[in-house]
């Protein structure tokens, strides 16, 4: 099977790592790509928004099988193109990916089938948006309704907190994705990160996660696409997914399907374990990042047959197998980040894979020979170990082998799991 993978990020060099261990692999290319990804892939120079060339290099390579990884190819119609043009692909329609690329079509879908939400309302005007702030009170969470690359997301504390951030959408902070807003009710308890593989009827659930959002330690600071993550979450018990499928992904499926826009691919379900039990804060329609990156550490069965199963309508022929023991990544990114940057500061060295370790890379290039740190999140050293405190312990350990000046990082990702099997 010759494939393409479609991405440069950290979960892309994660899926490469993954996919090219697959006996039924021939060819595995990847479109950008990184210098990681290009340890175990032929990195190809395609501009991955030209749909009709990325469709033409498949066509003319036999190519049969591409896997997006990023989420706005998927929303700009990227599988649609490839799928006329008969090639098969992992990943939702442009009309199933508005899941992600509209946080107001996602709680409209909640109301219809009645999944478990918090309350919410739409608004395409910042003085009725702030009038609907002011009776509700804070906490209350403000989003821009469309892709905003993780940061469009408000979790306002304050009445102040939640104006302001009416305002930066409307004011173009996150560009056109803030057209329109979101205002939702705050929702108490602990998020978890649940992934699920839909090929329009079928599902199969994968493994759970927790993200850790914020930038600094002890989760202040503001929000950012993701500083580590490990997997599974204890909050997740097997009563928690067995709700979480009942009751969020069972009738989302269904939904979008009697709806007309039949969902193939992954399904990211963000979610916070209230008092009631599991409710939905957003959907994505990838694999997360750094999520992705334990997902693949911990899961023991060959990736490739699984996601082609997805994409042709056969997940139910297949079945996933996980490791027991947890997986842990934490992020090295520029100094700065989520803000302002340097960009192509060099790094001087990256330990070597070991037992259970792995760096895979998110933001980096190679100029003139040498390693750089190109984007906000640069790295993800990952470690797979019996215990939560082991994984945490052997992936600091390797991270504080790296050599890269203008790197920082959270230094307590996991930090509730550890405090739990020390309970």
């Amino acid at each position: 099977m010759k494939v393409l993978l479609i991405g440069s990020g950290g979960r892309e060099h994660a899926l490469a790592w993954k996919l090219a261990q697959s006996p039924l692999l021939t060819t595995l290319y990847a479109a950008p790509g990184n210098p990681g990804i290009a340890e175990c892939a032929a990195l190809v120079p395609l501009d991955i928004d030209d749909h009709a060339a990325v469709s033409a290099f498949c066509l003319e390579n036999g190519v049969t099988f591409v896997v997006v990884g990023p989420e706005a190819p998927l929303v700009a119609g990227l599988a649609d193109r490839l799928r006329a043009d008969g090639i098969d692909v992992f990943g939702p329609s442009a009309a199933a990916a508005q899941l992600e690329g509209s946080k107001g079509f996602t709680k409209d879908l909640c109301a219809k089938y009645a999944i478990p939400t918090g309350a919410y309302q739409r608004f395409t005007d910042a003085a009725a948006a702030k009038t609907y702030i002011e009776a509700e009170g804070a906490p209350i969470v403000i989003k821009a309704d469309g892709l905003a690359a993780g940061k469009g997301v408000t979790v306002a504390m304050t009445l102040d907190e939640a104006l302001a951030a009416v305002d930066d959408c409307f004011d173009g902070a996150f560009g056109a994705a803030g057209a329109e807003v979101v205002v939702e009710a705050f929702l108490d308890g602990e998020e978890a990160s649940f992934f699920c593989l839909c090929d329009g009827v079928n599902a199969l659930p994968l493994a759970s996660a927790q993200d850790h959002k914020r930038v600094g330690d002890g989760d202040t600071g503001p929000n950012t696409g993701g500083m580590g993550a490990y997997s599974p979450a204890p909050v997740m018990t097997p009563e928690m997914v067995e709700r979480t499928m009942k009751e969020i992904i069972e009738p989302t499926i269904r939904g979008m399907a009697a709806d007309g826009y039949p969902f193939q691919g992954v399904l990211f379900a963000g979610l916070m374990i209230t008092a009631k039990g599991p409710e939905l804060i957003e959907y994505n329609v990838r694999f997360g990042d750094p999520e992705c990156q334990v997902l693949m550490m911990r899961l023991e069965s060959d990736l490739l047959p699984i996601l082609h199963a997805a994409s042709i309508g056969r997940l139910d022929k297949v079945s996933a197998e996980w490791r027991a023991e947890p997986a842990l990544t934490v992020v090295m990114a520029s100094k700065g980040y989520p803000s302002s940057y340097e960009k192509n500061t060099p790094i001087l060295f990256l330990p070597a894979d070991g037992a259970g370790s792995k760096v895979f890379h998110a933001g980096t290039a190679l100029k003139d020979g040498k390693l750089v740190a190109t984007g906000g999140r640069v790295l993800n050293v990952t470690a797979v170990a019996p215990t939560v405190a082991d994984a945490q312990k052997a992936a600091y350990q390797a991270l504080d082998a790296v050599q890269w000046e203008n790197g920082f990082c959270r230094r307590d990702i996991g930090w509730r799991a550890v405090a739990r099997e020390k309970a």
